[in-house]
């Protein structure tokens, strides 16, 4: 792990700060597949493909795809999607899509409504009930389709206000058929739809910090703000190699972020070109997403450590 991380701290540190132009999704996925080759783990390849990014838009999808293969390794150089939101929603009672048997096959049948990255990517991950407990909570697996199964349709939505660049589409399952092996192995919740909250987290925000060092050292930023992304960046990443459920690791996360977002609001924009200053402004709103989420997430994590009590 240390030597990963001086590898990873010398990449945003010494290497040329270069921003590569990524007009599309397919000039993004290019420029991650080979800025990642020389890293080892997820988390290292995230700050290395959010240092090659030239917006915060793209630094996410890198963030995203590490985070993925994190969770499924055999994901690794696959360009994937999560499908789990069903309704507005990702939590497990919302899920409505269902996996059933038939006879030494299953079929899929359901829609997810907002699906990053949905038409591009070339395999799907797709959270699906496959009944009630005794509890009358669903069960969950998730299934591994490659994109272009028949049965399976993509229908693309206009872009959102922010990071407009990265695609998300309606995921829509007709009876597609699925084989016994492309039922992944654990539970749906438990073992991939929870620990992905934290794992997208912790990569996401490492491919962030990767492209705004970058942006820093391009336009001349003073030495402070460097740093302390730097420091942010080696608290960040053993938290992309432990156990993602474990609140200790919630409750130092916590803390990563919200350091984060106080370094955010003084970092000096003025020196970078205008029109990447604008797309910044407008794209930050992304880093925003899931704030109650998290909140609850630090809570209980305290409560968990026995500090139910803690002051904010």
């Amino acid at each position: 792990m240390a030597s990963e991380l001086i590898d990873v701290l010398r990449r945003l540190l010494g290497d040329p700060p270069v921003s590569n132009a990524m007009e599309t999704v397919d000039d993004w996925w290019t420029t991650h597949q080979r800025t990642v080759q020389p890293f080892a783990s997820t988390i290292g390849r995230a700050f290395a493909a959010g240092f090659a990014a030239d917006r915060v838009g793209f630094a996410f999808a890198s963030g995203y795809e590490e985070a993925l293969a994190s969770l499924v390794p055999s994901l690794t150089g696959v360009k994937a999607a999560l499908c789990a939101t069903e309704r507005g929603s990702g939590h497990p009672r919302d899920m409505q899509t269902r996996l059933e048997e038939v006879e030494d096959r299953f079929r899929i049948l359901g829609e997810k409504n907002f699906v990053t990255l949905a038409d591009r990517a070339e395999e799907l991950l797709v959270v699906a009930s496959i009944g009630l407990d005794d509890h009358d909570r669903n069960r969950l697996r998730v299934v591994r389709l490659p994109a272009n199964r028949d049965g399976l349709r993509i229908e693309t939505l206009p872009p959102g206000p922010f990071v407009p660049e990265v695609p998300h589409g309606k995921l829509i399952l007709d009876g597609v058929r699925v084989e016994r092996d492309e039922v992944l192995e654990g539970d749906g919740y438990d073992d991939y739809l929870k620990p992905f909250r934290t794992v997208e987290d912790v990569h996401v925000h490492a491919a962030i910090i990767g492209y705004l060092i970058q942006v820093g050292r391009r336009s001349g930023w003073s030495r402070q703000p460097i740093e302390d992304l730097a420091a942010l960046a080696s608290a960040i990443f053993p938290l992309g190699l432990v156990e993602p459920l474990d609140a200790a690791v919630h409750v130092t996360l916590g803390g990563v972020i919200r350091r984060f977002r106080e370094l955010l609001g003084g970092l000096d924009w003025s020196a970078v070109e205008a029109n990447e200053s604008t797309r910044f402004e407008r794209d930050k709103a992304l880093l925003g997403i899931a704030g109650k989420v998290r909140a609850a997430r630090l809570d209980t994590a305290w409560a968990r450590l026995g500090r139910v009590s803690m002051p904010v």
